[in-house]
């Protein structure tokens, strides 16, 4: 067999760990030919986030809050039956990864500071006043 051709770069100089990934592989539904039945060529790959030093603590809360709805204990999988050769499908799903983990990883954007409008400030002061005006109104004290 080839060996991969890793290391997966997520962004940067980082990169997934590889003593880190878990793989599983399983009999695919896709394309397959004669040998179909007999290839394990589902490839299923593992990455406890939770538990992974690979990662800057910064990223690692970021892709955790975002990837929350698809982690099962902290871990993510990725699967890829689409390729004939579980090799092709091994290369496609740590891309996969690679790509799912780049992606949740990505800081958000600054938030731009705006002025409230003067014109818009003082209208809402006006109208908070009518409203006070109104109200002390209703009191009955001098009604003698």
């Amino acid at each position: 067999m080839n060996p991969m051709s890793g290391p997966y770069v997520i962004r940067g100089s980082v990169s997934l760990p590889e003593a880190e990934l878990m793989w599983r592989f399983s009999r695919s539904s896709g394309p397959g030919g004669q040998h179909v039945n007999t290839t394990d060529s589902q490839v299923e790959l593992r990455f406890d986030l939770a538990k992974t030093e690979a990662l800057p603590p910064v990223w690692k809360e970021r892709a955790l809050a975002k990837l929350a709805g698809r982690l099962v204990d902290g871990v993510i999988s990725v699967r890829s039956s689409e390729h004939r050769s579980q090799w092709r499908n091994r290369e496609t799903a740590a891309v996969r990864l690679a790509a799912l983990l780049a992606e949740a990883t990505v800081p958000p954007k600054p938030r731009r500071a705006t002025r409230i409008p003067r014109g818009l400030n003082e209208r809402r002061l006006r109208e908070k006043k009518q409203r006070s005006d109104t109200k002390r109104g209703r009191s009955g004290r001098d009604w003698g």
